[in-house]
């Protein structure tokens, strides 16, 4: 995962420039990561959100996540979004590239136009058409780190991605037992891909899988030990990778992240096996 996320007024296409949790319970959810993040909140109208309600997170000021109350047939989870200049050019790429359209382009005021989609690999994503003026915070403290697409398809996720943004993709992997692909925009990674193993159970729908950043002199096995006592879970134990020391976790409604510290990364470790995320 990369570490250089900056606070950006100009953001280049195909950069992860938001993410945002659907929930059940709005207030044990928020109350989960402002005590394991240290976010605070302000809550807006939004006529793309179920309820007409959404939440954004601040971590020192600037806003580092979304959340929102899940419809009654939604599952919790974490979305993933990325930047486009134009959102319906971008539900036609989708299409074009074998993705599908969900919902949008919707206009939402002051904060531009989002488009919701499936892509050629069956993974939910979204794509805003951000305010030139948006800040994400990124790179810092709980705060976003990255984000894996994990894919039973690698062939159609690089050539959706790679065509969609004009992304660089270099295999991490060693492209057999582990297919681990790198997304770079400009030499800067900015994503990766991971086409899941036996590990996980074949059933299992592709997702992006998002990290956040976790303070060394606090260390990822404490957060992981802090989110069981706040009412989440570990879904894998923190292990050790060739980019930080991650924990796969999870809030009290079930919806999974990872965090990581990037000072703990081992230049020799290859990418750990990990436990299926929804097996329940």
């Amino acid at each position: 995962m990369s570490t250089d996320w900056q606070l950006a007024r100009t953001l280049p296409a195909g950069l992860p420039c938001w993410v945002e949790v659907a929930c059940h319970d709005e207030a044990r959810t928020q109350d989960f990561y402002s005590r394991l993040f240290g976010w605070e909140y302000e809550t807006r109208r939004d006529p793309a959100a179920p309820t007409g309600r959404y939440s954004i997170a601040s971590c020192d000021g600037v806003a580092a996540g979304g959340l929102y109350q899940a419809g009654a047939r939604s599952a919790p989870g974490w979305t993933l979004q990325l930047a486009v200049p134009h959102t319906a050019s971008a539900a036609e790429w989708v299409e074009h590239l074998g993705g599908q359209v969900t919902l949008g382009p919707i206009a939402i005021p002051e904060r531009g136009s989002i488009l919701h989609a499936i892509d050629a690999c069956g993974a939910p994503v979204v794509f805003w058409e951000a305010p030139p003026d948006w800040q994400f915070a990124g790179g810092v403290p709980n705060t976003f780190s990255g984000a894996d697409l994990n894919t039973h398809d690698g062939v159609a996720a690089d050539h959706f991605y790679t065509k969609l943004f004009n992304y660089s993709s270099r295999q991490v992997g060693d492209g057999e037992s582990v297919d681990y692909a790198e997304y770079s925009i400009e030499h800067t990674a900015v994503l990766y891909r991971y086409v899941m193993g036996p590990e996980y159970r074949r059933d299992t729908p592709p997702h992006w899988l998002v990290y956040f950043e976790i303070d060394p002199a606090r260390g990822t096995d404490a957060a992981a030990g802090e989110a069981l006592m706040l009412g989440g879970s570990v879904v894998i134990e923190p292990y050790d990778t060739p980019f930080g020391r991650t924990a796969i976790l999870a809030d009290p409604d079930g919806a999974v992240f990872a965090v990581i510290d990037h000072s703990r990364a081992l230049e020799d470790v290859g990418r750990a096996e990990v436990d299926d995320p929804y097996d329940d």
